[in-house]
This record gives structure tokens, sequence and C-alpha cells, in this order.
């Protein structure tokens, strides 16, 4: 097991998983914390403060920027999100694994601070119109919104290439047990005692042809539908 912690970077189109399939790291592995980011969205139905996102103003968020509080931080659909640089490098320090729930942004700048400690992970949808359906059952969006995160979507997949591990999320169980395996055969090497044979086919095969494939069509798809439309 590696002395210092792991960051977990888990990026996705809206609708994608990347929450759901982030959230169920955790509850299996309890050693792996999340990344409480700060946020200025209206904190929706269900969530807490400080254990969803820390929920500030955006006079609050804007002095924190100022400061350099923010390791990385972006505005998504006209909201600011940013995590906190001191709570990373103490996880990091004490030897412990934070999962990332962010989007294309937030994992290009984590990775410019933590090179050698983050695992990029980009989860793709299976097609464009599960993903619709999908943030349509979230039933907290206007048309409007959905309409827009579709549109954010097609920019968000351009960056695929930039992680080393990608999942296509058709179904959650096949899609957390790749998860699962990218985490383990990372965490503790690829020969280790706990890792299975399914881990390491799981493991090379999310950074093999065909999920890479899978995104280039699914982009190659919505800029044609767009060009026609």
């Amino acid at each position: 097991m590696s002395e210092r912690g792991l960051l977990v970077i888990i990026s996705s189109p809206s609708g994608a998983g990347k929450t759901t399939l982030s959230r169920m790291l955790r509850e299996e592995f309890p050693t792996v914390k999340f990344s409480v980011s700060y946020t200025t969205r209206p904190m929706r139905k269900g969530e807490s403060n400080g254990v969803d996102y820390h929920f500030v103003d955006k006079e609050a968020f804007d002095q924190m920027v100022a400061g350099e509080e923010f390791a990385e931080w972006a505005v998504v659909h006209g909201n600011q999100y940013g995590t906190s640089r001191r709570a990373v490098d103490q996880a990091l320090d004490q030897g412990e694994d934070v999962v990332f729930d962010v989007d294309y942004q937030g994992g290009r700048a984590l990775m410019a601070k933590w090179p050698a400690e983050s695992l990029m992970i980009f989860i793709l949808p299976p097609d464009w119109r599960t993903l619709e359906d999908r943030l349509r059952r979230r039933a907290t969006d206007s048309d409007e919104v959905i309409r827009r995160r579709l549109t954010k979507a097609l920019d968000e997949l351009e960056y695929h290439k930039e992680y080393k591990h990608r999942v296509v999320n058709e179904e959650i169980e096949p899609a957390y047990d790749a998860l699962r395996a990218i985490y383990r055969v990372r965490k503790f090497g690829a020969n280790h005692q706990a890792v299975t044979d399914r881990d390491r086919e799981l493991f090379a095969s999310s950074q093999g042809q065909s999920p890479y494939e899978h995104a280039e069509s699914l982009i190659a798809g919505a800029k044609a539908a767009r060009s026609s439309g």
C-alpha cells in the first residue's frame, strides 16, 4: 500500500453516473473519503450542508478564490464549485484516499497539482437518449436547464482523452465493478493477493480501445445531430 493517499478523480457529463458511482465506492471502502466541495449552487432536496457540499454565497466564494484557498475551482452551469487545497493536502499526507466528483476542468486542475497521486476515470453514458432520460428522471431541473446540460455534455465528452480510464455506465452494477477494479489495482498493485484476475481484466479494458471508440462514437453522433438540426 502506498504511503500517500490517492486522489480518485471521477468525471462525466451530468447524468452519466459519477455521483452514484463515487458514493458506491465510499460505501464499500470506508477509508475512501469524499471531497466535499464548496459551491454557490442552491441546496437540493435531501442534501446537507457540509456533507454533500459546503454551501456558500458568491461573496464568500470569491473571497476564498482571492485567498487562493482552492486547489481548483470552476463555473459549471452558472454556479461556482471549488475544492479546498488544505483539505486535499491533509488527506494525502495522512495516507487517505479521496474521491472527487468533478467536471473535466476540476479533474485537469487536480491532475496538474498532484500528478503522482491522481487516478483519472471518465464515466461514459451508453447513448444520448439514456443520458437525457436520466436527467429528466431527476425532476430537479427545468427543460431549459436539461437542454443546457445536454449541450455541455458534448463539450465535456471531448475531454475524455485526458483520462487514463474510461467506464461505460449502461447498468450501474457492471459499471461499479469496473470502477472498483480500477481502484483496487491502482491502490494495491496488480499482483497483490487481494486483486483478482477479473480486476486485472477490467482494469486493462478501461484503458483499451473499446471505451475510447465508444466515446468517439458518442461525440460524432451528437455533432452530426447538431449540424442536421
